[in-house]
């Protein structure tokens, strides 16, 4: 890992059960509907995650961690669009099931410091923040009685 590395923190309650979080997670209809139009994910340890949160670049990851209903790591894989690092890039989603919802966590880690990263560094931190938004939407909107499966 780098001598400077950066990362982020974003949490959103969501007016769901955890598992409703997680299904929106890991399937890939619905992570195309809140993530992006192309996102794919095989839902597993070692499984694949690609989608682009930023609607610029497309990001690869490998899934470190799944366990159902509380927790999703992703490793980011190289990217061919992105200056070169020998840093891990991770984010880690953590769902805790609350009174009335679940929390959202998504923790990311390992990005460069260095100025040629700061546009990518900035735009995923700012996607993310907005893609869990969509996210927190999405998922309220599904589970209100009636609504469409």
């Amino acid at each position: 890992m780098g001598d400077r590395e950066r990362g982020y923190a974003h949490r959103v309650d969501i007016r769901a059960d955890v598992d409703a979080v997680w299904r929106a997670l890991t399937e890939a209809d619905y992570l195309m509907r809140w993530c992006s139009p192309e996102a794919q994910i095989a839902p597993r340890p070692g499984g694949l995650f690609r989608a682009s949160v930023d609607r610029v670049t497309e990001f690869e990851a490998r899934i470190d961690v799944f366990e159902p209903g509380r927790r999703l790591k992703l490793l980011y894989l190289p990217a061919r669009d992105l200056p070169r690092t020998d840093s891990v890039m991770v984010d880690d989603f953590i769902l805790d099931p609350v009174p009335g919802g679940t929390i959202v966590r998504l923790l990311g880690s390992g990005f460069p410091a260095g100025g040629e990263w700061d546009t990518q560094y900035w735009r995923l931190r700012t996607s993310w923040q907005q893609a869990l938004t969509r996210l927190k939407v999405f998922v309220e909107k599904l589970s209100r009685p009636g609504a469409p499966a």
